[in-house]
């Protein structure tokens, strides 16, 4: 019979330091820290710290950190990553060199552009990433993460993984392959760091040890007519169903795959992409130009609250016929373009641009119309 809750084990792994402090659930700082985000939706639990900063991060994520710091996470005392870049947004595809790296590689779309998106799910495939990913999962108090929702590390369940850590086998290496992170047989360290877990309420019958199968075989049988049954009595029957409610209710690495992990991930990053875009805009919409007008246009995009600063800049021309793209600086956030073709025609010009401080491509577009 496996082992629930409580696991007896021979080798060590030695804790670090518990960080201390935490961020307030608003935000509000006193100081002139920056604050960042780790994932979009939230990821509570996390304790973290920078060369500067320590704390936990709150139900929306939040830390914070000085521009140029590198962050290290880890939940109680199990470290899980270091030397991670702090900015505004960090997802878990920034938490390994590997994986930051290959962000920093765009591809280019069907239209010709370059785009970020083609790279994440490219990064998405990383078995280190999903190993991690799928662990941070399961530690959620409901273990589905819905749509919307953060991660939520308990304090109950950290309290249970510290307790838990010293009687590992080995220690929890992320970068091992997938068969070997997610054994069962014989279990491996996440499994068993996980079999040590109960996420329910402390007093709840799903955290008690399971029945033994002695004390199974030596309780009484229960009797077949209802009126003979003694409610003061657990019968055989009962403490076997007690204890198959107990094992159905351990996690295991099983009960969330590599795709329910990239569902996940994709989600916050389709999240973080929707928000930096919102903060940016072209200065108008659409462009209404007469035919015979083949003179040089521009098209500048703005942000927000100002302070535009970019890294790349491109356009294309849907229609180059009707109308064609003469140049783009990133610099100035500006793209040149000019009437081609006759009364009657159109083309969307689509630009897709880097902001500053992000490896995110951002796309807007602008209809002229030739009148």
């Amino acid at each position: 019979m496996r082992s629930v809750h409580r696991i007896r084990l021979t080798f060590t792994l030695l804790g670090a330091l518990a960080l201390t402090g935490c961020l307030d659930d608003d935000g509000g700082s006193g100081d002139d820290t920056s604050v960042g985000r780790l994932n979009f939706n939230g990821f509570s639990g996390l304790s973290y710290q920078t060369a500067s900063q320590s704390g936990k991060t709150n139900t929306t994520g939040e830390f914070r950190y000085y521009p140029g710091e590198t962050l290290e996470f880890r939940v109680g005392d199990l470290p899980l990553v270091s030397g991670v870049p702090t900015r505004q947004y960090v997802t878990l595809l920034e938490f390994f060199e590997a994986t930051r790296s290959a962000l920093q590689t765009p591809m280019v779309d069907d239209e010709g552009l370059t785009t970020h998106t083609l790279t994440e799910q490219q990064v998405l495939e990383d078995t280190t990433l999903m190993n991690l990913t799928r662990f941070l999962m399961l530690l959620n108090w409901s273990q589905n993460v819905a749509e919307g929702e953060g991660i939520d590390i308990r304090e109950r369940v950290i309290a249970q993984l510290n307790a838990a850590l010293p009687d590992l086998t080995a220690p929890i290496d992320f970068s091992v392959s997938e068969s070997e992170f997610t054994a069962t047989e014989p279990l491996s360290p996440a499994n068993q760091l996980l079999a040590a877990i109960c996420f329910y309420p402390a007093d709840d019958e799903l955290c008690e040890e399971p029945p033994t199968q002695e004390e199974i075989d030596n309780a009484p049988l229960r009797p077949e007519n209802d009126e003979d049954r003694d409610p003061d009595i657990e019968y055989s029957e009962d403490l076997e169903a007690k204890r198959d409610r107990i094992e159905n209710s351990v996690r295991t690495m099983e009960d969330i795959d590599s795709e329910d992990a990239q569902i996940y991930l994709t989600r916050e990053l389709k999240a973080i992409s929707t928000t930096v875009a919102n903060r940016y805009f072209l200065d108008e919409d659409v462009a209404s130009h007469p035919a015979s007008d083949t003179a040089i246009k521009q098209v500048a995009v703005r942000k927000i609250g100002g302070g535009l600063a970019l890294e790349e800049l491109e356009g294309i021309s849907t229609r180059p016929q009707d109308v064609q793209i003469h140049s783009a600086n990133w610099q100035s956030g500006k793209v040149e373009y000019f009437v081609a073709g006759p009364s009657g025609g159109e083309s969307e010009l689509l630009l897709s641009f880097r902001p500053e401080d992000t490896y995110r491509w951002v796309r807007k577009q602008l209809r002229v119309v030739i009148r």
